[in-house]
């Protein structure tokens, strides 16, 4: 691995703890839509993303996935730390949405630079943080808010994390992920596009304006 590969994605680290990064780290390469993670798993490590897009989601018995949110490079997976602290299974899946490059950290160098690094443990922290705010978002959409209001929810994450106005998902992906039915979904997507919310396309969303 090339060192200037960890700087790029994690600038905050201190020069000893990127070096141990590239000593101590395995190198992973996932093409798109090729799993990283299963429920039921257990962790030895946990992993940093150094290039692509990682999708966080849940799935049921009949393998319905509900959408939870993007890793993105520089990011790190909250729930595979904490189980792998743990060692505890894990209760979600993730797989790369693009062409997907990351470092797996071993448990036991995880731990250490808790105490040896305080850039490494203030990105815990931060890691920690910013997926449970996340989360309560997605929950707070969920409980309180309507179908049409979820909906321009979902699509505006999308745009932020792909930084795109072209989604390029279909209405089935779309209702899979909201845990709502194809023709509920084509329906809000039409009454979107006629106030000129955005554009349909035969595979894509183009979002006008949200």
């Amino acid at each position: 691995m090339e060192l200037s590969t960890i700087p790029l994605a994690f600038p905050a680290f201190e020069k000893e703890l990127q070096l141990e990064i590239q000593e101590q780290g395995e190198i992973r390469f996932f093409k798109t839509d090729e799993q990283l993670m299963r429920t039921g798993q257990y962790f030895r490590s946990t992993m940093l993303i150094l290039n692509g897009l990682v999708k966080i989601y849940r799935e049921d018995d009949d393998g319905n996935e509900f959408f939870m949110y993007y890793l993105q490079p520089g990011q790190a997976c909250a729930l595979s730390m904490v189980c792998a602290a743990e060692h505890k299974k894990s209760a979600i899946m993730a797989k790369a949405a693009k062409d997907t490059e990351i470092i797996a950290i071993p448990l036991e160098y995880m731990e250490e630079w808790m105490g040896k690094y305080k850039s490494w443990s203030q990105f815990v922290i931060t890691t920690y943080r910013s997926r449970f705010e996340e989360l309560l978002s997605t929950i707070d959409h969920i409980a309180f808010r309507g179908m049409d209001e979820r909906l321009e929810f979902y699509l505006k994450k999308h745009q932020e994390t792909l930084g795109t106005n072209l989604i390029p998902l279909n209405h089935q992906e779309i209702a899979n992920e909201l845990n709502s039915s194809r023709e509920v979904i084509s329906r809000l997507l039409k009454k979107m596009e006629q106030f000129g919310k955005v554009k349909l396309n035969r595979n894509a969303i183009e979002i006008i304006q949200l």
